[in-house]
């Protein structure tokens, strides 16, 4: 595999800025009818009240029973897609053709790869020969397409590529050399890609997938761990693996690593770590940054582009930690997070709006897409999917 000195790797430290009782009617009489006696005159009144109780009709107080969990309120945007998988997938990944925007494949845990020639109304399972060995349990982490021609790759390693819109899949050998797992490839143009792994290696392919190029000098893994070895006080804290990835329109990348205390920026000719604890990063419509930190706070960047200058927004988030964050439009995004919570803004991010009928979404939300400003989805754990309406 080849190496080329295209960028250089810099450290820069942040300081982290009821219960109902069903009540019971009981019977009464008016202040104007006297108590029954004894004898003759209890008789008399007991016959009295049986003709009059078989005549009135019995009134109850009003009661509505609890509503089921088939009764909760439709999603006001959204709608729930039922798969046919485990309950226990985690979905990870979702594409689709651009030539045939019905045409799409999700992906997931548990070796999940499925397809749907629909829009994402239904979706069936998707079976690849080449990706079915009974010795591994493939994590599906990223799928990608350019034109007709798409990538997936997954954990343990491996790499599937199409050029006929995923109509038939090829497996690319990989090298053994590759450092780290890959967790995020991108399709740039014919036979061409970008694939970037745990490590913070960036690689660049044109001949689908047989040669790649690293597009920075070395990991940035290695890079700290050579920090580390000089002796320089706190270097220790940039070590680990990154979990997630975002890549802007333009090519720049923001990575978030798996211990959450520092995330990394890359763009041609520089890379960048940064303290801070954080949950996850992505990028803003208008080219600016959120960042999530774990707890369910919300920061966004001031400007545009790469920069470490970030002011919190207040969101309803019951508590519960957001996870991801997408954009529609540059005006329109949605966040989502644990046990259901999906927030909704419409001013780019200032305030937000929490969508209450999702609370009844017993899963953890953790990805926003969106294709364009009309085709979305949410990808949660336990099989659970939302398709945007509109």
């Amino acid at each position: 595999m080849a190496t080329s000195s295209t960028a250089t790797a810099s450290l820069h430290l942040l300081l982290p800025a009821s219960r109902r009782r069903l009540l019971i009617p009981r019977a009464a009489h008016s202040d104007s009818t006297p108590p029954p006696a004894t004898g003759v005159d209890r008789r008399r009144f007991i016959a009295h009240t049986a003709a009059a109780a078989a005549v009135a009709p019995l009134v109850l107080p009003h009661w509505t029973p609890a509503a089921r969990a088939d009764d909760a309120p439709a999603l006001s945007e959204w709608e729930r897609v039922f798969l046919p998988i485990d309950p226990g997938v985690v979905l990870l990944d979702i594409a689709f053709v651009p030539d045939d925007p019905s045409h799409g494949f999700l992906l997931g845990t548990r070796q999940t790869i499925l397809e749907t020639k629909d829009g994402g109304n239904t979706w069936f399972p998707r079976s690849i020969p080449s990706a079915e060995d009974e010795d591994f349990n493939y994590r599906f982490n990223s799928v990608s397409f350019k034109g007709k021609e798409g990538w997936i790759i997954g954990k343990p390693a491996i790499l599937l590529h199409t050029s006929d819109a995923g109509e038939s899949w090829e497996r690319i050998p990989l090298s053994a050399q590759l450092p780290g797992n890959m967790v995020y490839i991108k399709a740039t143009g014919e036979q061409s890609a970008e694939m970037v792994t745990d490590e913070g290696a960036i690689y660049v392919t044109s001949n689908r997938g047989y040669n790649w190029k690293a597009a920075v000098q070395e990991t940035v893994s290695a890079t700290l761990n050579r920090t580390v070895s000089s002796g320089i006080s706190g270097a220790s804290y940039y070590t680990g693996t990154f979990n997630t990835v975002n890549r802007s329109p333009d090519g720049r990348y923001v990575a978030v690593s798996s211990r959450g205390n520092f995330y990394l920026t890359w763009e041609p000719g520089q890379v960048r770590a940064v303290a801070r604890r954080i949950q996850n990063m992505g990028w803003r419509a208008d080219g600016g940054l959120w960042l999530l930190v774990r707890g369910g706070g919300l920061f966004l960047s001031k400007g545009t582009g790469i920069t470490e200058d970030f002011e919190e927004v207040q969101v309803q988030s019951r508590g519960f930690g957001i996870l991801d964050v997408g954009y529609r439009s540059q005006d329109e995004a949605w966040a989502a997070g644990g046990s259901g919570v999906l927030l909704k803004t419409t001013n780019g991010g200032k305030s937000w709006v929490r969508d209450k009928a999702a609370d009844n979404i017993a899963a953890n939300l953790y990805s926003v897409k969106f294709l364009d400003d009309s085709r979305g989805f949410v990808l949660g754990n336990d099989g659970v999917l939302l398709r945007y309406l509109g």
